[in-house]
């Protein structure tokens, strides 16, 4: 289950998401975005990070919400610092 920051009610600011996509190679790549979805597209179609490119197609295995760009960039950070085993059991908690 995702992790949220908070509800938005209609008019307010946009959420942001830190996520990881499991790449068709089987690596992890964790990014954020503010239109999750258009970015996992953008994965796909070639179009999205320059890891991604060619270990395509890329699946969405996690993500969690975040009010402001700042706390979901501080995520991603700490994602990309962690092991790969710890990547794996956030993805598995996640319940995917």
């Amino acid at each position: 289950m995702p992790v949220s920051g908070g509800r938005r009610g209609i008019g307010e600011q946009k959420m942001n998401y830190t996520y990881i996509v499991k790449c068709a190679d089987g690596t992890l790549y964790c990014g954020w975005t503010n239109h999750l979805p258009e970015r996992v597209a953008a994965h796909n179609s070639g179009k999205g990070a320059k890891y991604t490119k060619s270990r395509r197609p890329v699946e969405l295995v996690y993500y969690e919400e975040f009010e402001t760009k700042e706390e979901a960039m501080r995520r991603e950070a700490q994602i990309k610092r962690m092991e790969r085993a710890e990547k794996l059991e956030l993805i598995v908690g996640w319940g995917i």
